[in-house]
């Protein structure tokens, strides 16, 4: 009877990891990007799905990490080299001080939307890694790029890439 009831919690104990351990669905390249609303530094709100038909640069960073800090100039290059009315660039503060951000961003005088996903629900929902990561969603709202760590983001290469979605 002991091996019985021991084979039956050893099977039950089984399912229990099997099923935990199938958390949140990976984000796949081809597949749609989770959608998402959060509010930026100045108290505007912005939804994903709501801009579709916009390619969309979705950007996870932290006032605390040296490379994040490095990207934002070649970030506020580009942002200010792309068509407004077909590019969206959104710098997420990924569980960080908003002063802190706020802060930053007015000494390096950027202005794109940088918003506040403080306890990292939209990067829970990303599944990040770590900061920076960088997401590409094209004007359907399909996750077509994803690069871990920093980027000179004016670079012609990724200039190019961006135009790529931009024009289809």
């Amino acid at each position: 009877m002991k091996k019985l009831s021991f084979l039956i919690l050893l099977c039950c104990l089984s399912l229990v990891i099997t099923a935990c351990g199938q958390g949140p669905k990976k984000v796949e390249i081809g597949e749609p990007a989770p959608d998402f609303t959060l509010v930026d530094l100045q108290g505007k709100k912005w939804t994903l799905s709501e801009l579709k038909g916009q390619v969309v640069f979705v950007n996870f960073w932290a006032t605390w990490c040296p490379p994040c800090r490095e990207e934002m100039p070649s970030m506020q290059k580009l942002y200010n080299m792309l068509p407004k009315e077909k590019f969206k660039m959104l710098a997420i503060l990924s569980g960080d001080d908003p002063a802190l951000a706020d802060s930053f961003a007015k000494k390096l005088d950027l202005t794109m939307p940088i918003l506040n996903d403080q306890d990292n629900t939209v990067g829970a929902a990303y599944r990040l890694t770590g900061v920076p990561e960088t997401f590409i969603i094209d004007k359907q709202g399909i996750l077509r790029e994803k690069f871990i760590g920093s980027a000179q983001w004016n670079a012609p290469v990724h200039v190019q890439m961006l135009m790529k979605y931009i024009d289809q």
